[in-house]
């Protein structure tokens, strides 16, 4: 399976288009990371923490994503956007949403 963020693979020919497909990955915050990102807030520095989290979550989206393309018939998935975001749950804390969306696609 191709996946890919361009709207044409080169030397391939698109036979149809089999629809949007989209997956989501939804992250819990967790009190230690974010306690430790603050400090970094506060000193300076990456948080490397949040950047593992979001590289992690950005392979299951796109695993994800594959996945579902696959069950349309697919070979590829072109245009692919990921998309990262924050739903506020409470006071408390927010949930992290990676999402990947595309166009499923059988080539040859």
């Amino acid at each position: 399976m191709i996946l890919t963020t361009t709207d044409v693979i080169q030397g391939a020919v698109i036979d149809s288009y089999l629809g949007i497909v989209t997956a989501e990955v939804v992250y819990g915050s967790n009190f230690l990371r974010d306690f430790f990102a603050g400090i970094r807030d506060v000193i300076g520095g990456r948080t490397g923490s949040y950047e593992r989290l979001f590289e992690e979550g950005q392979r299951k989206a796109l695993t994800e994503l594959e996945q579902r393309a696959q069950r349309l018939g697919a070979n590829a998935v072109i245009g692919i956007e990921i998309d990262t975001g924050t739903i506020n749950v409470d006071q408390s804390g927010v949930l992290m949403l990676i999402t990947a969306t595309g166009t499923a696609v059988k080539m040859r």
